[in-house]
């Protein structure tokens, strides 16, 4: 269990760390209400992420035996896709903007870059509001529920075949986002801006890219 639970915190922070829209949005609401505001919502990303990662763990698990004989390729496939994930959000980060005008703070890009309106973000004023609504905002995206998919059918063998594998992984992966974003929360003025400035983009989006290739890498050679 504590390997699955050390694999969970890796790929919750592979997840998370690139600063995105959702980053933005729950450093306005801390700044514009209260930091139990912006934790709530930092807590729904986390959720979201927990609750993806939930169903690839339980999931890849039901399947795991049935899956047995075709280890060796599901790995390649499962680092494949890893890699992929790593090039686009890296591509993402180094591709000059299209336009001058910031993106909207409640646009989701989390974790692969893909751009969603949810509509106006008023009333996002308590921490119920707050919390609800960013978790709609990051289930949006299903390329968080293909990352860990591709995570748990690569390196079953880490997470193991019961349920309680998939629990230390999915509570991983939670403790993981919860920190990345509670920090982005609370961290104040100056960490807020250093962080979703273009500059902190770019470098917390090719920082995710690096762990998730390192993750592809470990899957092709089971470690």
């Amino acid at each position: 269990m504590t390997g699955a639970f050390l694999a969970g915190l890796v790929a919750g922070y592979g997840v998370a760390i690139p600063v995105g829209a959702i980053a933005i949005l729950i450093l306005g609401l801390s700044a514009r209400t209260s930091f139990r505001v912006g934790a709530a919502a930092a807590l729904g990303v986390a959720s979201a992420d927990g609750l993806y990662a939930a169903v690839a763990a339980l999931g890849g698990a039901a399947v795991a035996s049935g899956l047995a004989p075709f280890a060796g390729p599901l790995r390649l496939v499962a680092a494949g896709v890893l890699l992929a994930l790593a090039g686009l959000t890296a591509r993402r980060a180094l591709r000059p903007p299209a336009t001058t005008h910031p993106p909207s703070p409640s646009a989701t890009t989390h974790p692969s870059g893909t751009t969603q309106e949810p509509g106006a973000r008023g009333g996002l004023d308590t921490p119920v509001r707050a919390f609800a609504a960013v978790l709609a905002l990051t289930l949006l995206n299903p390329a968080t529920v293909v990352y860990f998919v591709a995570l748990v059918l690569g390196r079953g063998d880490v997470l193991g075949s019961g349920p309680a594998g998939a629990a230390a992984f999915t509570a991983g992966v939670f403790l993981a986002s919860a920190s990345w974003q509670l920090l982005i929360a609370g961290g104040g003025t100056l960490i807020g801006r250093a962080l979703t400035g273009p500059r902190g983009r770019r470098v917390t989006a090719l920082l995710s890219s690096v762990i998730i290739a390192a993750l592809a890498v470990a899957t092709v050679l089971g470690v």
